[in-house]
């Protein structure tokens, strides 16, 4: 049986531009398993544009309980029911809606037309004249209102016809209004373009079940737009060669593409601001307007004069609170931090990267004479990832904050409230981990700085790029046209750590077996594919689940991935008892006790992607389930809406693992991860291990890794832009 509600639309409490709605309504009718209801208001939530305290609607969906504001009708679908007797429809016509009828007019109508009334105005409103009281003009204002008055409905159910689902419907129709049904009619792709929401290939099958040629300009257009963001999100490039994104489409079409068709699409998308074709290199307009804005705002920076402040006595007194004594590169990494408009640290592991953010946030507090307000005020500690900026805030014991948090992200509607309307009065930014941050959340935030603020980009630019399109420290380093020092002085755990020097030796490319010998920081266990996994569980039973200890893996699958090793961990960790509840969420089983990662920001929980937490407790009611995780006391609540922002972490992967430090890691490494053998790889989940790092398998794999630094060569406007300006 349906669950429903029936009844009256209240209020509004909060709708997106998407159509996304909070609101109240009384119910008046309900399915048994909600006839609780009945006669109380209820808030319910989902896509339903348009809605009015005169109708009666039929809501469909089910009860959900919401950690901060209780029980909750979740919408899938609605029906706008209308007035059907007679004493009904009168109130319908009297209700303001129709201009010039009041209620004894609305009575004659009735009384003339009774159950036919509407469709009589709707389909033959002349039939109107013959009542007393109604004239000609009178009656055309009336269809036309109750036309309008239907037209969000049709074109929702026409919508639904065609094989959006409810919540597509409604965005596509808060974003159109009337002109939705024309708009699909002249391209059934647009929405596609229009809402990040709507996949690709959910549209082409619904084109392609409206009737539309498989070769249709209109359909190879989207397939090129969909071949460029494929490429950006799966190599994290920029732009593409011609010849490279003609075959991916005719990949994509599984069939061979006419030439001057594919031509045709390509210049028609330019020509609609939908890509940009440069020196034979194509691109989605989106990013190459990111990479410019960066690269402008960077070489505008950049092409300023330095400040000119004494800073040596300041930084002299420093060093003697502190008992630090700086080299040469560091104090030339303080300084230009301090006096250039815009400046780079990098280094890999262990040349003092944090310490050296530290000793620039005490300079300028000294040297300007700034309270520690006044210091928050107009200097800003910034991270891609919620982790970076705890470790950050751990290691400074400064405040700091992820840079979608700064930005004010609003997740609903992916926009930053802190942007080019609403500029920061920041005055000085530090952004540590800056390999990680894109070129479309560096564009982001340089629109919401001001043109004058200053930037340091701090990070090691040999670990894994960025998850999002573009290579933005490494292009700035590479462009030469950044004020860049170089870190190689080694500090953290002293010269002789083996970690450290294994990683130092990763990145020139050496593979150092003799380090692999000391066993002090540093051990390798030789292992064959087939005995990874066992490996891996005996050397994780000297551990407790609370350690900072985590093993990380190239990849998911194979006998050794990581969905294998966290089954076979989760036994170690966190065995089955009767005490400890359980729930099946797609092919994972989860218990309490269990050790998680968050896999999408909620900044309205302050989780952020990269999190780890533990389960603390589940329920398992039919109608209530739920998964609670505690990150670090901050205990979050999650429904079955959102199981899926989070995975299972005995063992997680590299990539997530980027801008985290753990005091002992496990890191796999054998010729079955094959293409996800490369340096870059390596060297960052080696130097995620801060005092411990315990390598298992074959040292061919190792040596493939290091050799390998092709893997992740990205193809990006911005080193180019950099050195020669924007054409």
């Amino acid at each position: 049986m349906e669950t429903f509600v029936k009844g009256k639309y209240r209020r509004q409490i909060f709708q997106s531009e998407k159509g996304y709605t909070i609101g109240l309504f009384k119910v008046q009718e309900a399915s048994n398993d909600l006839d609780r209801f009945i006669g109380k208001t209820i808030t319910f939530t989902g896509y339903l544009p348009d809605l009015n305290e005169i109708d009666t609607y039929l809501l469909k969906g089910k009860v959900v309980l919401h950690p901060k504001y209780g029980e909750q009708f979740d919408v899938d679908e609605y029906e706008k029911i209308l007035p059907e007797e007679n004493d009904a429809i009168v109130e319908f016509l009297c209700s303001g809606i129709f201009k010039g009828v009041g209620r004894k007019r609305a009575e004659k109508i009735v009384q003339a037309l009774g159950k036919e009334t509407l469709p009589t105005i709707l389909k033959q409103p002349s039939n109107l004249i013959l009542i007393e009281g109604v004239n000609a003009s009178l009656a055309n204002k009336m269809h036309e209102t109750l036309l309008s008055y239907e037209t969000s409905y049709e074109a929702m159910l026409s919508l639904t016809e065609k094989g959006f689902s409810m919540k597509d419907a409604s965005m596509i129709y808060s974003k159109y209004k009337e002109e939705t049904l024309p708009i699909l009619e002249e391209d059934i792709y647009r929405p596609y373009y229009d809402f990040k929401e709507i996949s690709f290939k959910k549209i082409d099958f619904i084109a392609l079940k409206s009737g539309i040629s498989k070769e249709d300009l209109i359909r190879i257009k989207a397939f090129i737009y969909y071949g460029l963001e494929e490429i950006s999100f799966a190599l994290g490039n920029t732009y593409c060669s011609r010849e490279e994104l003609y075959q991916l489409v005719c990949r994509t079409l599984g069939t061979s593409l006419d030439a001057a068709l594919f031509d045709k699409a390509c210049y028609e998308l330019v020509r609609a601001l939908k890509i940009v074709i440069l020196d034979e290199k194509y691109a989605l307009k989106t990013l190459f307007d990111d990479e410019c804005l960066v690269a402008s705002r960077f070489r505008l920076l950049a092409h300023q004069k330095d400040e000119t402040y004494e800073l040596e006595n300041t930084l002299a007194s420093i060093e003697q609170e502190s008992g630090i004594h700086y080299n040469v590169q560091q104090k030339e990494a303080i300084q230009s931090a301090i006096l250039s408009p815009i400046s780079i640290i990098t280094g890999g592991p262990g040349t003092g990267k944090t310490t050296i953010i530290e000793a620039i946030v005490k300079l300028y507090q000294q040297h300007f004479h700034y309270s520690d307000m006044e210091l928050s005020k107009h200097l800003v500690l910034l991270a891609p990832t919620g982790r970076a900026a705890k470790r950050m805030r751990e290691k400074t014991r400064l405040t700091s904050s992820t840079i979608h948090r700064f930005l004010k992200w609003n997740k609903e509607l992916d926009t930053f409230s802190v942007n080019e309307y609403n500029k920061s009065d920041a005055k000085f930014v530090i952004i540590d981990e800056s390999s990680m941050v894109d070129v479309s959340l560096m564009a982001s935030l340089l629109r919401g700085l001001s043109s004058s603020c200053k930037i340091l980009l701090v990070g090691d630019s040999d670990q894994l790029p960025s998850v999002g399109a573009g290579n933005v420290l490494q292009d700035a380093i590479s462009s030469q046209e950044i004020k860049t020092v170089f870190l190689n002085i080694l500090y953290r755990q002293g010269e002789d750590s083996s970690i450290i020097s294994f990683a130092h030796g990763i990145r020139e490319g050496k593979f150092l077996e003799d380090t692999l010998t000391k066993e002090k920081d540093l051990v390798f266990e030789e292992a064959d594919a087939s005995s990874i996994l066992s490996r891996i569980v005996e050397l994780s039973k000297g551990f407790q689940k609370e350690d900072s200890f985590q093993v990380l893996v190239p990849m998911y699958k194979t006998i050794c991935g990581i969905d294998v090793i966290n089954q076979a961990l989760q036994q170690i960790f966190n065995p089955k008892a009767p005490h400890k509840k359980e729930l099946l969420i797609g092919d994972t089983l989860y218990r309490e006790g269990d050790k998680v990662i968050q896999l999408l920001n909620l900044p309205d929980e302050n989780i952020y992607n990269g999190d780890i937490g533990f389960i603390t407790n589940i329920k398992t009611k039919e109608k209530q389930k739920e998964v609670w995780i505690d990150f670090d006391g901050n205990v979050v609540k999650y429904t079955p809406s959102s199981f899926h922002t989070f995975k299972s972490a005995w063992a997680i992967s590299i990539h997530k693992a980027q801008g985290s430090e753990f005091d002992v890691v496990i890191l796999p490494m054998t010729l079955l991860y094959r293409n996800m053998l490369y340096r870059k790889l390596f060297y960052t989940g080696v130097t995620r291990a801060k005092k411990k790092l315990i390598l298992v398998g074959e040292k061919k794999a190792m040596a493939t890794a290091i050799k390998n630094t092709n893997a992740l060569t990205r193809k990006t406007f911005l080193k180019e832009f950099l050195e020669n300006g924007i054409m």
